[in-house]
C-alpha cells in the first residue's frame, strides 16, 4: 500500500535549476508531480525527472490561457485534489500532515460539510530573513483545491508583452467552500537581485494594465471581485480601486510597508525590501504614464489630427 497523499502537484517552470531542487525534495509526499516547463535552457527538465516528476512543455500562444489555467484544463490527473507550488516554495512535513487529514476528513464527512478547497498561508523569505512584518505576512493563497472546479481569473492583461506566460498575481476562483491550513509553506528563492529585479520588471507590466483597467472602469466579470467585506483577498482588491487613485504611491508605498506596517522590525533585509518595494511602485507608475499616454510605447505620443489647425499643430509639436 503507498504511503503517497493523493495529491496532484503542478509546478510551473521556466529555467529554474537553481530552485528545483529544494522544491521537489519537498514534494516527494505526492502521489503525482507535474512540472509544467516552458522550454527551459538549463537543466530543470533532467532535475524535475530525477526526482521522478512527469515534464510537460507548455507553449504558449500570447494570449489566453496562460500555464496554470491550461494546465488544469490539460493534463490527464488521477487525483481529484490538486496543489500548485511554484519553484521557489516548499511544502514542509507539517504542512503535509496536514493536507493528508484535510482531505481524508473531507472524504469522509458528509456533503454538506465537504471543503472543495483551501488557503495555504506563505512566509516569504528574502535575504535569509523571514518578512514577517509590512504586511507580508499572513499571505493566504488558494492553492489546495479540487481541479474540476478551480479556474484562474482573467483580468484582461494578455495583451500587454513582457509580463511571462505564468499567472502570478491572479487568483483561483472556486464556486464551493474552502477553508485555511495551519501551517505555512515556505517562499524562497535561492537566486540572486538581479533575478528579483528581472522578475519585477515583468511584473510592473502587468500591473500597470491592472491599475489602468481600474481607471477605465473595466468591467470585474470573471475575476474573484473586489469587497470590502470579503474575504483577504477581495479586500486587497477593494483597498487597489481606492491605492491606484492616490498620489505620491512610491513614497506612501515605503512608509507604508516600512513604518506603518513596521517593516523595520524586519531589520537590514526589511530595509532593503521596502525600498525595493518603492521602486516597483515607480515602474508601475511609469508604466502606467507610458500606457495612458503613448499606446504603451516610448516616444509614441499623440500627434495631432490632420484636421487641426496648422498653429495647434505647431503648438502641439512644441509640446512634444
Amino acid at each position: 500500500m503507498s504511503n503517497k497523499i493523493p495529491v496532484s502537484v503542478i509546478i510551473p517552470a521556466k529555467n529554474e535549476e537553481a530552485n528545483l531542487p529544494a522544491c521537489l525534495a519537498s514534494l516527494q509526499q505526492a502521489d503525482e508531480i507535474f512540472v509544467v516547463d516552458s522550454q527551459s535552457t538549463d537543466k530543470s527538465a533532467e532535475i524535475a525527472t530525477s526526482y521522478g516528476a512527469k515534464v510537460v512543455q507548455f507553449h504558449f500562444n500570447g494570449r489566453w490561457p496562460k500555464k496554470k489555467n491550461w494546465s488544469l484544463e490539460n493534463l490527464p490527473f488521477r487525483n481529484e485534489w490538486i496543489l500548485i507550488v511554484d519553484c521557489d516554495e516548499r511544502i514542509t512535513p507539517e504542512l503535509w500532515d496536514e493536507i493528508a487529514v484535510s482531505i481524508q476528513n473531507d472524504q469522509q464527512s458528509d456533503q454538506q460539510s465537504q471543503f472543495d478547497g483551501f488557503y495555504l498561508n506563505r512566509r516569504v523569505f528574502f535575504m535569509g530573513k523571514w518578512i514577517r512584518h509590512g504586511g507580508k505576512y499572513p499571505d493566504w493563497n488558494l492553492r489546495l483545491f479540487k481541479h474540476k472546479l478551480g479556474r484562474y481569473e482573467n483580468l484582461n492583461t494578455e495583451e500587454i508583452r513582457n509580463t511571462g506566460d505564468n499567472e502570478v498575481h491572479e487568483h483561483v476562483i472556486l464556486p464551493g467552500k474552502v477553508g485555511y491550513l495551519k501551517n505555512d509553506m515556505l517562499h524562497e528563492d535561492f537566486r540572486d537581485l538581479f533575478h528579483w529585479l528581472e522578475r519585477h520588471n515583468r511584473y510592473s507590466n502587468w500591473e500597470a494594465r491592472v491599475y489602468y483597467n481600474i481607471l477605465t472602469g473595466k468591467d470585474d466579470d470573471g475575476t474573484i471581485g473586489a469587497s470590502l467585506f470579503g474575504d483577504a483577498v477581495q479586500r486587497k482588491r477593494f483597498l487597489k480601486k481606492i491605492w491606484v487613485r492616490l498620489p505620491f504611491k512610491p513614497l506612501l508605498r515605503f512608509i507604508l510597508f516600512y513604518i506603518i506596517q513596521r517593516g523595520f522590525l524586519d531589520g537590514k533585509a526589511g530595509y532593503i525590501y521596502g525600498r525595493l518595494l518603492s521602486q516597483y511602485e515607480y515602474q508601475i507608475g511609469v508604466k502606467l504614464y507610458e500606457l495612458r499616454s503613448c499606446n504603451g510605447q516610448l516616444n509614441t505620443a499623440k500627434k495631432p489630427t490632420k484636421t487641426a489647425p496648422k498653429f495647434q499643430q505647431q503648438e502641439a509639436e512644441t509640446a512634444i
